[in-house]
């Protein structure tokens, strides 16, 4: 059983203590599975052991821009988030370590590919690189973080946000992929609510009932 908490636009810091908070609670079996859907007020996160060498502007600059900052224990790099961006966030528990998050991971780019492919775009894995692609740019973002064998943090997805504020950064660490976004990519708005239910549907299809048994 894998529950849907759609938060609708929610500050980062909120949402981010949420997510612990929920973690505790499903390592002790209090609550199922569980997919955190929301949009983040601008704001930038820094993965576990970087630094902010990526960041193309003082902290003191981007927050008179009004960009928050944060670093946090995912994996990964730096990156945005912003209103019309989806941000998914999965807490749920899976069987083994780096086995089974490595086939998380892979699980959820996959997910989000078939998302894609729903509205005909034409989205892939990079052989080298976490996170989902097209040929225009990198459309999805990764990183997750484990704890007691719970999963947190998780992807975002462009949808209809503003890009500018990637140039804020080196998206990822990624100097030679520009980002892009559904909206970029289809010429039109994307409805928020479909796509929601669309991801949630998806990844209940691909994750199933129970995460311990599949990975």
């Amino acid at each position: 059983m894998i529950e849907l908490l759609d938060l609708g636009l929610k500050s980062y810091e909120e949402t981010w203590q949420l997510q612990k908070e929920l973690v505790e609670r499903r390592a002790n079996d209090e609550i199922p599975d569980t997919l955190i859907l929301v949009e983040h007020n601008p704001v930038f996160t820094l993965g576990r052991n970087k630094d902010w060498k990526n960041l193309l502007f003082t902290p003191e600059v981007l927050r008179d821009k009004g960009f928050a900052l944060y670093k946090v224990e995912r994996g990964g790099d730096i990156t945005y988030h912003g209103p019309g961006q989806l941000v998914g966030y999965p807490i749920f528990k899976i069987s083994s370590a780096l086995a089974g998050v490595k086939k998380f991971v892979f699980t959820l780019e996959g997910t989000l590919i078939r998302v894609l492919k729903d509205y005909h775009i034409d989205a892939f894995r990079h052989e080298k690189y976490t996170g989902v692609f097209t040929e225009s740019g990198k459309i999805v973002s990764i990183g997750v973080a484990f704890k007691k064998w719970v999963s947190f943090h998780g992807f975002a997805l462009n949808v209809n946000n503003d890009l500018l504020p990637f140039q804020y950064i080196i998206p990822c660490g990624l100097s030679d992929i520009p980002m892009t976004s559904m909206k970029l990519l289809l010429g039109m708005d994307v409805d928020f609510c479909v796509l929601k239910r669309k991801v949630f549907e998806k990844i209940r299809e691909t994750f199933g009932d129970s995460l311990e048994k599949n990975l």
